[in-house]
């Protein structure tokens, strides 16, 4: 059998390592840094630019013109064979600093609203071109390397997997020092970096060099957001602002309403006043106008000296009213520092008359349900009101902290930490089909029927801020272990009487006629469930996805003003549309190409391998994320420390392949352990999880290392692999080198994947979604027998 340079050799001179293996690395290495650090810049700009629900665009755009620049290097072969290596990857490095910050100019001009009009889909359109671009030349770049250092293929995809797993690593950072779109323009400047790498002449190295300096001059300009931040978002010029700074969490501003007050905004959408009252100088008539005609203010009349806890206390509304009532302990626990420290302790300080610096007040920053987890203290009342930032996070969105705090696993862990008479006081936005509160009854119900509480009837009290019969309103569950007592009831209803807009919806002395009273008197909610018009049942850590309640048989049959809340349930539209989307985009910009070259004598297997192969890493990569949310107690945690390591394992993988795998045909063995390992983990990874949940933060990284590093290593050895026995065969089948071919078809898979992982784990759960991982990595053993006489027979 001839050796893989000799074959290469006859296909074509081109192919002839021209180009030390340092720099390949290298090039590889910084270019893969550079566009997996703007895939997750631009996760976190479109949550704000956008809406949460299309911040999940920026994976399948990254991954599309990924496989694209793949086709495009194979359709056009010929005419890229006149170019040498160096000057390709230089170009569109080059190329790609260009075009970063011009794109990013355009993201942040063009309004896009959520109209279905033919100009708001026009301009939508020109976002989601001018974002692909970049990443269709690295995936150029990468098909034509890849391609023509066949020899080293392995080294190469370790290089690019070790890039990806350094941007997951400084996204964190990035996002919290320089801002979203100065994280934009770094990953602009290390595009130039890499284009002074591959420079093979002193001009072009110095021409290359200008670009970068100016680069990073460029960032230093902007630090402030000088030359590029948020100018339109969610299709509103944005106003009024005094203050504005990004997080890994999100974006947070402070705006000045007409009539003074100060407004915390998160994402040019969810919102939260600054206080700005003294509780211990407040008059009669402002307190009780002001905080006590609300529902969550039912909660402070039950127990007003009670000891409490308030998830998500925003600008201080709740602890206002915590301290006012006076409540002795009030501890706040809030998920974004800058909420907590940086606006509500260090610059509105004064003007909140330091609420979060008084005597028995204690903020903590911190995921509110890990926080509550861990402590060791308990509570009269765990309180949450509207925790709803629908921010995704640099993990991405769908990988939300609000979602874990409303799982019935989260209702063990609240109950668990009341005092004996304690309660739960949640505070959700509900409908004229309610939906949100009812799915909190819900949890409510069957958390407490897991307890040990056969009827929950005598357990519960839900009350409105008015009448159900328009969208917005706010309905606050209480929950208790013990029975609400006849005091109790007439301690609510008094204070209902005497504040008009507060309307009662269900009391243990009083059933209304409404859902609630339905929902409640059936003491099942999932057989309430079934016949109701929205998805109520309870959800647990599993699928933990509370605000997606619309039913799949409902979203062909929706009426938008009544049947769907377009901040929900559209999620679950939109992630329908974008697979459809995805499924017409990967047929027409790279399958359909391949077909129109007529390619003859390729073997199918080899088809469905690639596409096995890069649907099961990243269905498995997404079920991960989400899951290891819970333990590491926060998303953007999950993000860092779950696909680094994946990453850098399976990059360790594609480099030992070589000399683990000799004989390609060997390949089965990493898929037969990937298999096994990952359907150990569909019934053992929760509990083992749940298991060590309390750990320091240290020491469940260490776990997460010694549960994922394996895994991942065996995980990145069937591409490459795949790719280095498709080198080493392709002259005698076809007398064409098809290396950027499987390329485009991996990453057609992932594209697919990535919004097909979502879909399953709403509909069916983490569980299924890692077990789906597991059964397209059994098609690639499948296909690898099949595969061994054709594609594998190095």
């Amino acid at each position: 059998m001839p050796t893989a340079d000799v074959v290469l050799n006859k296909i074509t001179p081109l192919s002839k390592p021209t180009t030390s293996g340092r720099t390949l690395a290298a090039g590889v290495a910084l270019s893969s840094f550079s566009a997996l650090l703007l895939e997750l810049a631009l996760t976190r700009l479109f949550s704000v630019v956008l809406f949460y629900h299309f911040a999940f665009l920026a994976i399948s755009i990254a991954l599309l013109g990924l496989g694209a620049g793949g086709v495009f290097a194979h359709v056009r072969k010929q005419w890229l064979r006149s170019y040498d290596l160096r000057s390709i990857a230089m170009f569109c490095s080059a190329l790609n600093a260009l075009l970063v910050p011009a794109a990013l100019q355009i993201i942040l001009h063009v309004p896009v609203s959520l109209s279905l009009t033919p100009g708001n889909f026009l301009r939508l359109t020109a976002i989601y071109i001018c974002s692909a671009v970049p990443f269709f030349l690295t995936g150029l770049q990468f098909s034509v390397i890849f391609a023509r250092e066949c020899s080293r293929i392995t080294r190469l995809y370790g290089a690019d997997l070790a890039g990806g797993a350094m941007a997951c690593l400084s996204i964190v950072p990035l996002l919290n020092w320089i801002g979203g779109p100065n994280a934009i323009l770094a990953a602009a400047l290390t595009s130039a970096l890499t284009a002074v790498i591959w420079s093979s002449t002193k001009t072009r190295r110095t021409q290359t060099a200008i670009l970068a300096a100016a680069l990073a001059v460029l960032i230093v300009v902007n630090f402030n957001g000088r030359f590029a931040d948020i100018v339109w978002a969610k299709g509103v010029r944005r106003s009024n602002v005094e203050f504005a700074r990004w997080n890994a969490i999100s974006r947070v501003e402070v705006d000045r309403a007409p009539d003074g007050a100060r407004v915390i905004v998160i994402d040019a959408d969810a919102n939260t006043y600054i206080m700005t009252a003294d509780p211990s100088h407040f008059p009669e008539v402002e307190w009780q106008r002001r905080l006590m005609a609300a529902p969550p203010a039912l909660v402070n009349i039950l127990r007003p000296n009670g000891d409490y806890a308030i998830i998500g206390p925003g600008g201080g509304v709740d602890v206002l009213r915590a301290v006012a009532n006076g409540s002795p302990n009030v501890t706040g626990i809030e998920i974004n520092p800058i909420i907590a420290s940086t606006i509500m302790r260090d610059r509105y300080a004064d003007f909140s008359k330091n609420l979060y610096q008084r005597p028995g007040v204690h903020i903590r920053v911190a995921d509110g349900r890990s926080a509550i987890r861990n402590t060791g203290a308990t509570y009269d009342v765990i309180q949450m009101t509207l925790v709803d930032t629908w921010a995704s996070t640099a993990a991405g969105a769908f990988a939300l902290s609000e979602n874990s705090l409303y799982t019935t696993n989260a209702f063990h862990e609240y109950f668990d930490h009341l005092k004996p008479d304690g309660m739960i006081a949640i505070t959700r936005w509900e409908f004229r089909e309610p939906r949100e509160a009812l799915r909190v009854v819900s949890q409510a119900i069957e958390t407490l029927h897991q307890l040990g509480l056969n009827d929950a009837s005598r357990n519960l009290m839900v009350a409105s801020q008015g009448k159900l019969d328009e969208d917005g309103i706010n309905v606050v569950v209480l929950a208790k272990k013990s029975p609400f007592t006849q005091d109790e009831e007439a301690a609510v209803q008094r204070h209902i009487a005497g504040n008009p807009p507060l309307q009662l919806l269900y009391s243990p002395a009083e059933h209304l006629p409404n859902a609630f009273t339905s929902l409640i008197e059936s003491n099942d909610p999932t057989a309430f469930s079934k016949n109701y018009e929205y998805n109520v049942s309870p959800v647990d850590d599993n699928a933990p996805f509370f605000f997606f309640t619309l039913k799949t048989s409902r979203i062909f049959h929706l009426n938008a003003h009544r049947a769907m809340d377009w901040k929900v349930n559209l999620g679950v539209a939109v992630l329908v549309m974008l697979l459809a989307i995805s499924a017409v985009a990967v047929l027409a910009f790279l399958v359909l190409p391949l077909l129109l070259q007529k390619q003859r004598g390729r073997p199918p297997g080899s088809l469905l391998y690639f596409i096995a192969v890069g649907l099961g890493y990243i269905l498995v990569e997404v079920a991960f994320i989400q899951r290891f949310v819970l333990f590491l107690g926060h998303p953007t945690y999950a993000l860092t420390v779950v696909v680094f390591l994946m990453l850098l394992a399976s990059g360790a993988g594609s480099v030992l392949s070589k000399s683990w795998l000799v004989e390609c045909s060997r390949v089965w063995r990493p898929l037969v352990f990937v298999i096994a390992v990952l359907v150990a983990y569909v019934g053992v990874l929760p509990s083992l999880l749940d298991r060590f949940v309390g750990a320091p933060f240290a020491a469940k990284v260490g776990i997460s290392a010694l549960l994922l590093v394996p895994l991942g290593l065996a995980m990145g050895m069937p591409f490459p692999t795949g790719l280095r026995a498709l080198s080493e065969t392709a002259g005698q089948a076809t007398n064409e080198n098809s290396v950027e071919w499987a390329w485009a078809m991996n990453a057609g898979a992932s594209v697919l994947g990535s919004v097909l992982a979502i879909v399953v784990a709403i509909q069916f759960g983490l569980n299924v979604t890692l077990a789906c991982g597991a059964a397209a990595y059994a098609v690639a053993l499948l296909l690898s027998g099949k595969v061994r006489g054709h594609l594998l027979a190095c």
